[in-house]
């Protein structure tokens, strides 16, 4: 699995559409043109971005929904480990995991608390569930 790291990566991946949905994460997926011989013009734009055919993930925690930088990174450390047990399920294509609202403060007090690292588990495991069973 590639990990995207620019900024065009990414603003391409986010508009390929939204595949599956869960209460606070959002999962984006564009699929990647064949290899051919010769690039049609519509799709050369992406060659340069993606140079492999394979599983290509993101993730995107923003501070509007993540204060904390520890839970920030903890929800990216969530996001990589669970889709990696889900690459073989997962077509060639580039992904985006969004974080889309934050987690009640009032419930997971702790920025890192045992019990917030479980929600966000559960939670990952059914957005890419959904989205292995899509084509």
């Amino acid at each position: 699995m590639q990990r995207l790291k620019t900024r065009p990566q990414f603003q391409a991946a986010l508009a390929g559409g939204t595949v599956s949905r869960t209460p606070h994460f959002a999962l984006h997926r564009l699929n990647l043109p064949e290899a051919k011989p010769l690039a049609s013009t519509e799709d050369s734009h992406i060659a340069p971005l993606f140079q492999t055919q394979e599983v290509w993930l993101g993730a995107m925690v923003p501070k509007r929904w993540a204060k904390r930088a520890v839970t920030r990174n903890a929800i990216k450390r969530q996001i990589y480990n669970v889709s990696a047990q889900f690459e073989v399920r997962l077509p060639c294509a580039a992904h985006v995991v969004r974080l889309r609202s934050g987690f009640d403060r009032q419930q997971f007090i702790s920025a890192t608390s045992p019990m917030l690292k479980l929600a966000v588990r559960q939670e990952l495991e059914q957005l890419f569930e959904r989205a292995a069973n899509k084509p």
